[in-house]
C-alpha cells in the first residue's frame, strides 16, 4: 500500500474511533513521534511537564501495566 493510501486509511479509521483511551494513546504517540519545533518554548515546556508527570505517575503507581494494556487491546479487538 502506498503512503498516501495508508494515510487515508488511517484517517478513516481514526475518525471512526469511539474509545477515548485509544484516541488519547494515538494523540500521545503522535506527540512523541512528531515533536513540535524544539525552539518553541511552549512545546518544550509541555514536553518537560509530561516527563515530570510521568515520573510522578510512576511514583504514585498510576500507570498501565503491560498485562492490562494487552487485556485492553484484546477487548478492543474483540469488539470489532
Amino acid at each position: 500500500m502506498k503512503t498516501s493510501e495508508l494515510k487515508t486509511d488511517l484517517l478513516n479509521r481514526i475518525t471512526q474511533l469511539q474509545d477515548p483511551r485509544i484516541i488519547a494513546e494515538i494523540h500521545n504517540f503522535l506527540d512523541v513521534e512528531m515533536p513540535q519545533n524544539q525552539h518553541d518554548s511552549v512545546s518544550h515546556t509541555s514536553y518537560d511537564d509530561r516527563v515530570f508527570q510521568a515520573g510522578e505517575d510512576c511514583k504514585n503507581a498510576v500507570y498501565l501495566t503491560e498485562d492490562k494494556a494487552n487485556q485492553d487491546i484484546e477487548e478492543w479487538l474483540n469488539e470489532k
